[in-house]
């Protein structure tokens, strides 16, 4: 059973139990994914699976057998950041950064599901041929991703910067 992490095809573990976090981690030595509640109520775990969001903490590796996974790691490098990460930097989007690679992977997961027309709890019109990207919509799109430092308005600042076109 393999599985494809950050373009890589990877061996998933003999064991079913491990979590598709640990795997990350411990298995792939990938440690951007960071571990923080596991219980999959801060969001620090946060990555995509086929480019939609989940709490890797909250999943087996098993699950996502044959699937494509990114890690923040498979979205940008250091010498090229993505957009996103570039404009984390410049809006002050992190301080201690350890929420950033979830609300990285979290806020591109959310510009797909604004992209696909998925309306969130406060989309005030659900008939609309494109939900606006207000900052309503980005900070109740983005509650499951919590920041320890309070860096909330540099991260919608961010995100509002990078995918205000794409909600346009």
């Amino acid at each position: 059973m393999t599985i494809i992490v950050n373009g890589a095809r990877v061996t998933l573990p003999d064991d079913p139990r491990v979590s598709l976090l640990d795997l990350l981690r411990e298995h792939l030595h990938l440690p951007g994914t960071k571990k923080g509640c596991n219980q999959g109520a801060c969001g620090a775990c946060t990555v995509l699976a086929d480019g939609e969001r989940i709490l890797s903490c909250l999943a087996l590796a098993v699950q996502y057998q044959g699937r494509e996974i990114t890690t923040v790691e498979g979205i940008g490098t250091a010498e090229a950041l993505h957009p996103l990460q570039q404009a984390f930097v410049e809006h002050d989007g992190f301080q201690c950064g350890y929420c950033t690679p979830g609300q990285i992977c979290s806020a591109i997961g959310m510009a797909g599901e604004i992209k696909r027309g998925v309306p969130s709890h406060v989309t005030a019109d659900l008939a609309a041929e494109q939900i606006p990207l207000n900052a309503d919509e980005l900070r109740e799109r983005m509650s499951g991703n919590l920041c320890r430092c309070g860096a909330y308005n540099g991260i919608v600042a961010a995100i509002a910067e990078t995918f205000a076109e794409t909600a346009a």
